[in-house]
C-alpha cells in the first residue's frame, strides 16, 4: 500500500537527519579544537580544591566525565560500541566497575605507568572501531573496556586524593552514575537513528568514530610530546 504522504514524510525525515548531522559534526568539531586545549590542562570541576563534603564529592565526581573531554570521548565510544553487539551492557558495566577499581589503585599510592598514554590510546582504538566497523567479541571488549577503566578510574582518583570518606564515598558515586549515563545516552541515540535514519546509519556512526579517534590523537600527542 502507497501512503499519500509517504514522500512528504521522507523528505522531512531527510531535512532532520542532516539537521542532526550538522549538530553532531558542530559538535564533534568543536570538541577536537577543545581538547587541542584542554590536554594540555589539568580537569577539576572544583577548581583544583579536594572535596570537603558529601555534596562537593558528588558534583565533582559528576563533572570529570563531562569536562575531562578525554574521558568523555571514550564513554560515548563504548556506548556507541555496547548499542551495536548483543549484550553490549556487560561491556558498561565492565567499564564503569574498573574505574572505581583505578581510583582505588591511585589512592593506595600505587604508580600506574604510561597512564596519559594508555587513556589516550583507549579513546583512538574504541573510535577506531567505530570509523571501520571493526568489532572484537565480546569478551575481548569487556576487557578491553576493563583495563582502560583503569586508568580512567586512576586519573579520576587524581582529585579526591586527601579527602574524607564521605565525599570520597559521594564522588565515586558520581562519576560512576555520570559514565553510565552518558554511555546510555549514546545508547539510546543510537537506537534512534537506526529506528529513522537506516540508510545514513553507517555513515554517521563512522563520522562519530573519526572524530573521537581525532579527540585521541590530540591527547595521545601530547602525551608524547610532554
Amino acid at each position: 500500500m502507497i501512503y499519500k504522504h509517504s514522500k512528504p514524510t521522507k523528505l522531512r525525515a531527510q531535512n532532520q537527519f542532516q539537521t542532526i548531522r550538522a549538530i553532531v559534526i558542530f559538535t564533534c568539531a568543536s570538541l577536537i579544537f577543545f581538547s587541542t586545549i584542554e590536554s594540555a590542562m589539568a580537569h577539576h570541576p572544583m577548581g583544583g580544591t579536594t572535596p570537603a563534603n558529601f555534596w562537593e564529592g558528588l558534583l565533582s565526581g559528576m563533572g570529570h566525565p563531562i569536562i575531562g573531554i578525554d574521558h568523555f570521548a571514550f564513554v560515548v565510544a563504548v556506548g556507541l560500541i555496547a548499542a551495536t553487539i548483543p549484550n553490549g551492557i556487560s561491556i558498561l558495566a565492565s567499564f564503569v566497575a574498573t574505574a572505581m577499581l583505578g581510583t582505588g589503585i591511585h589512592l593506595l599510592s600505587i604508580d600506574l605507568p604510561l597512564t596519559e598514554i594508555a587513556l589516550a590510546f583507549s579513546v583512538v582504538a574504541f573510535g577506531a572501531m567505530l570509523a571501520f566497523k571493526q568489532k572484537l567479541n565480546t569478551l575481548l571488549l569487556i576487557i578491553f573496556a576493563g583495563i582502560a577503566g583503569i586508568f580512567h578510574g586512576y586519573a579520576y582518583g587524581e582529585a579526591i586524593i586527601g579527602a574524607e570518606m564521605t565525599p570520597l564515598l559521594a564522588y565515586l558515586v558520581g562519576f560512576s552514575a555520570m559514565q553510565l549515563f552518558i554511555a546510555l545516552l549514546a545508547m539510546k541515540f543510537v537506537q534512534l537513528i537506526s529506528n529513522f535514519w537506516q540508510n545514513q546509519f553507517f555513515s554517521l556512526i563512522r563520522f562519530l568514530g573519526l572524530a573521537i579517534s581525532g579527540i585521541g590523537v590530540v591527547f595521545f600527542t601530547n602525551a608524547i610530546l610532554s
